[in-house]
């Protein structure tokens, strides 16, 4: 007989909504997470210390463990100092480094994973890949999908906007992502997972398509919902191709070619979205993409981010090293130093007329 379902990794719950942190002990133990309370906790040691505050009388069966920054020593470190210490789970409480930080760690011990968000700045909340700087630069580690994922939009109101442009940025990109996908499908007969396509296609339109601003609950909810619709469609994938493309190439060459001075994820991912789809001649989608971006104040050139038009140029040139193997517009179109300029040097003008 056929298989007729497949099973999919998910969470067991995800709670977005406003003031969702204060019910946190009684979610853990109502979704048989952990009844007992016996928690390890990774905190940052900015907003994870007053949270701690907050969040410690209705935990008292929790131990509170500050991380210092998004290593793979500080994950390792993490994982040596809970083990042994039959916790019912690990909960990554802050931003994304937290998060991936309490991610490894989890997994290296053997042990489901709570990830509670306290920014939306980009997709990997809810993915199975944890993204830790290690002495070769950043790296990706395959680890279990969160076991749940918890998004206070009130603890996300109170953090810095731009971490929720870059949120923006991330998510509007899977569009680029996907047509990424699809031309290496066409092109090179790379096998493509329509149901995870649709899932990190579908979160980038929807928070293209929102009409709302930042300042929204209604906005945030889509925003939030798209980054874990993001995550999980990694997960159906078994790879981040949903939602890793030449923009996110052009990303890591930004990163590798100027890493004091790269901006945030979402912010050069959305750029390179933008510029990617008018590499492809998409050129309404492309400008459609640029007006929401810049309406929600992130860049769509780069200038606007510290970079000159030639420093843009050698970034994507770049692009194609940093995902050797993976096929994307960049890669299908092989452009030379001049052709790039001269890409560029039409985006830039489309964008702006």
């Amino acid at each position: 007989m056929p298989v007729l379902t497949r099973l999919i990794p998910s969470p067991v719950v995800v709670d977005i909504s406003r003031g969702a942190l204060d019910d946190l002990a009684g979610l853990l133990a109502d979704q048989r997470i952990s009844a007992s309370g016996k928690l390890a906790v990774a905190i940052s040691d900015g907003s994870g210390r007053v949270l701690r505050e907050r969040l410690a009388p209705a935990l008292p069966g929790a131990h509170w463990y500050p991380v210092a920054d998004g290593t793979l020593d500080s994950a390792v470190k993490l994982a040596d100092d809970i083990k042994g210490n039959r916790y019912d789970a690990v909960v990554g409480l802050g931003g994304g480094k937290i998060v991936d930080v309490a991610k490894y760690a989890a997994a290296r011990v053997g042990l489901p994973m709570v990830a509670v968000a306290t920014n939306l700045a980009h997709d990997g909340l809810c993915s199975p890949v944890a993204t830790l700087d290690n002495d070769n630069g950043r790296g990706s580690y395959g680890v279990p999908t969160p076991i749940a994922v918890v998004i206070d939009l009130d603890i996300v109101r109170q953090a810095p906007p731009r971490y929720v442009r870059s949120g923006i940025g991330d998510a509007v990109s899977n569009i680029s992502c996907v047509a990424d996908w699809e031309l290496a499908r066409d092109v090179r007969g790379e096998k493509v997972d329509g149901l995870a396509a649709a899932m990190a296609r579908q979160a980038g339109e929807a928070v293209l398509r929102h009409p709302g601003g930042i300042g929204d609950d209604g906005f945030l909810t889509v925003l939030a919902e798209g980054l874990v619709l993001t995550g999980i469609s990694m997960s159906v994938a078994g790879d981040s191709r949903p939602a890793s493309g030449a923009c996110h190439e052009i990303n890591h060459g930004f990163d590798l070619l100027y890493p004091k001075r790269a901006a945030s994820h979402g912010e050069q991912v959305g750029l390179g979205a933008c510029f990617a789809m008018h590499l492809r001649g998409a050129r309404e989608e492309s400008l459609l993409m640029a007006a929401v971006l810049r309406r929600h104040g992130l860049p769509v050139r780069p200038e606007e981010i510290g970079f000159t038009a030639d420093e843009f140029v050698r970034a994507v040139e770049y692009a194609p090293q940093t995902r050797p193997g993976r096929f994307t517009i960049l890669e299908h179109l092989n452009l030379s130093t001049d052709q790039i300029r001269d890409a560029y040097a039409d985006y830039a003008k489309a964008i702006d007329s």
